[in-house]
């Protein structure tokens, strides 16, 4: 009998993640850890076969991938992979999951990537453009305001850059200055956003009615040719950042910058979660680690316990 490819199966294994509701991105991820083993296999001059797919081979392709990529990205494509190995085995075409006994590799802890009240600044400060007329299509101005509109709505609302990508005209309210989110597991929330922000999205609004494009969907972020799309996002970041000579931007940096901001302020932790839609304390303790240390040092300053005596 002839062992099935390894790329059929992944195909029938995207429906089944599809059919469970699993994020789009949750089904890119998975879908990448199997499309990059099939390569690696090939590239071994073997057959991408279900007989291929073990324990030994997959070891032997996270300790290659071990040597050109951070850790972190080894652990993406391993879950990928147990995910994928679980199901063949709930599906009967597997005896036991090939990935048992897979160890996962410890995460190396860095400090995650906040940025400065300056950087951010900057970063708004290159998205500035000439005044235009209203109602006129610019595609300048258009870029300008779309992206200071981007920066401020991930650095005020913290928000998954997915999230952002997601976000439908219909989603913001402008009259209470809130954004109707759907996270991970697409669990629904309200986040709220300052008078800047407010300011930025109506005058981005305004000049998106002029686009070409802007009866052809209802997204709220768009490009020249539609919807911008959360890798689409990313880049542009990368150039407003490289216009503004701030170094390592993207989207997650502002969601820690958020949570770093909200705490350094007084804000509590169960207001964070609710606005960064985390259900786990877990979550919580990753994202306030990095600058904890700073935070307790602006806090003494501010106490000035050695002052009082």
């Amino acid at each position: 009998m002839t062992s099935p490819h390894i790329a059929d199966l992944a195909t029938s294994f995207r429906r089944h993640l599809r059919a469970a509701g699993k994020a789009d991105r949750t089904q890119v991820l998975y879908g990448q850890s199997i499309r990059f083993f099939v390569a690696w296999l090939e590239a071994q001059g073997r057959p991408a076969t279900l007989d291929n797919l073990t324990r030994h081979t997959i070891t032997a392709w996270l300790a290659d991938l071990s040597e050109t990529v951070e850790t972190e990205t080894v652990r993406t494509r391993l879950r990928g992979m147990r995910r994928f190995c679980r199901w063949l085995e709930t599906e009967g075409e597997v005896d036991k999951a090939p990935t048992v006994g897979v160890e996962m590799p410890s995460p190396v802890e860095k400090p995650n990537r906040t940025l400065t009240e300056d950087e951010l600044t900057r970063m708004l400060k290159a998205c500035s453009v000439p005044r235009g007329r209203a109602g006129v299509w610019d595609r300048a101005i258009f870029d300008g305001r779309r992206d200071e509109l981007v920066i401020r709505l991930l650095a005020d609302c913290g928000i998954r850059v997915s999230e952002l990508a997601g976000l439908n005209l219909d989603d913001v309210d402008p009259d209470h200055e809130v954004i109707y989110v759907t996270g991970k597991g697409n669990r629904p929330r309200v986040v709220p956003y300052g008078a800047r922000t407010g300011q930025a999205l109506d005058r981005y609004t305004r000049i998106r009615a002029a686009h070409p494009k802007a009866k052809a969907t209802n997204r709220l972020i768009l490009s020249e040719r539609g919807p911008l799309s959360a890798d689409g996002i990313r880049w542009r970041l990368e150039q407003v950042g490289n216009a503004a000579g701030v170094a390592d931007v993207h989207p997650h940096a502002f969601r820690h910058t958020a949570a770093h901001r909200w705490l350094t302020e007084g804000g509590s932790e169960r207001g964070l979660m609710a606005v960064m839609g985390w259900r786990s304390d877990a979550m919580l303790s990753v994202y306030a680690r990095s600058t904890q240390v700073e935070r307790a040092h602006a806090e003494h300053r501010r106490m000035r316990l050695g002052d009082r005596i």
